[in-house]
């Protein structure tokens, strides 16, 4: 299988960026496992999916399995190879998370994907997919929920998903956190899983982030990690040049015994202590029944104030 070019795609996406088409009734939306291998069939989604009016294609990986994985890598490259060169394929949606799409993602050419692109959605591991097409291709994604979290996904976030996929408006309004740091700003939302953004640094999967408006969200993690991976964003100098920083669920935190003396938005609001953009807690978003949709790589309008947050997307 052929590697993609770093370089691909890169003349002009800073100015126009790739923005896959919004979804039409009848139209095709494949799942694919790019990272751990499935528990349970998919049937919840593919019944959702279809109540939308789409035609839900299977890829192989959703019958694989090679250790934790959907299939060794060569398979679940060829899975979303075979999606991704399939122009009748309008998007791509994995089926879950988990660990495995940074072994993958090298043997994926994603040329065709930047003369047809298409809607990518997942979130957690595929937060790789997500930074590596916006680095190289300025391109829109979608993070959402997957086909294994639809079950115990609320109403609310799986309409937002529909909305995003299908191009509808999207905005969100919620209560203030007492820690945010209030102010107005506009950018591009770019980000993802912390983990995962650590893991992709200083590869050609790695975003410019200056004047971008960051999300991050992370599960299962040390109180500790977390403080070591903010700390390594802002030592690698991620942070100094944000527009805004959203912070979605960091859930299912643990701490040592000897206890770490920090909540997580403590930690974060004193690593971003001297810049002055604006900071929102508590975006729905991440690890949680309501993951609300965030399309990366589209501008976004975020105002912060004593009572509430809004955050919406723009036309422009």
């Amino acid at each position: 299988m052929k590697k993609a070019a770093a370089s691909s795609g890169l003349s002009d996406f800073r100015t126009s960026g790739l923005i896959p088409p919004p979804l039409k009734k009848g139209d095709k939306i494949a799942i694919t496992c790019p990272a751990k291998k499935l528990p349970v069939p998919m049937t919840d989604a593919i019944k959702l999916l279809e109540s939308w009016g789409l035609e839900v294609v299977l890829g192989n990986t959703l019958e694989l399995s090679y250790h934790q994985f959907a299939g060794d890598d060569g398979q679940r490259a060829a899975d979303m190879q075979r999606f991704i060169d399939d122009d009748s394929v309008k998007a791509i949606i994995a089926a879950r998370g988990g660990y495995g799409t940074i072994r993958m993602i090298d043997q994926v050419d994603f040329s065709r994907f930047a003369v047809n692109p298409k809607w990518l959605v997942g979130f957690s591991d595929i937060t790789v997919l997500h930074t590596h097409l916006f680095a190289n291709y300025g391109a829109e994604t979608i993070h959402g929920q997957m086909p294994v979290n639809i079950p115990d996904a609320s109403a609310h976030s799986l309409e937002t998903l529909r909305r995003a996929l299908f191009g509808e408006a999207l905005s969100y309004c919620f209560k203030s956190n007492p820690l945010n740091r209030h102010g107005k700003s506009r950018g591009i939302v770019i980000g993802g899983n912390l983990s995962l953004l650590i893991a992709v640094s200083g590869s050609v999967s790695d975003p410019d982030y200056s004047g971008k408006i960051l999300f991050i969200e992370d599960v299962g993690e040390y109180i500790y990690a977390i403080d070591r991976m903010m700390r390594n964003l802002k030592r690698a100098g991620k942070l100094k040049e944000l527009a805004g920083l959203v912070v979605g669920g960091f859930t299912d935190v643990k701490d040592n015994d000897i206890p770490f003396g920090q909540t997580v938005p403590e930690i974060i609001i004193e690593v971003v202590k001297e810049y002055d953009y604006p900071v929102c807690f508590d975006f729905p978003a991440g690890h949680i029944p309501d993951n609300c949709s965030l399309i990366f790589g589209k501008t976004i309008d975020l105002q912060i104030n004593s009572s509430e947050v809004t955050l919406s997307f723009t036309n422009h």
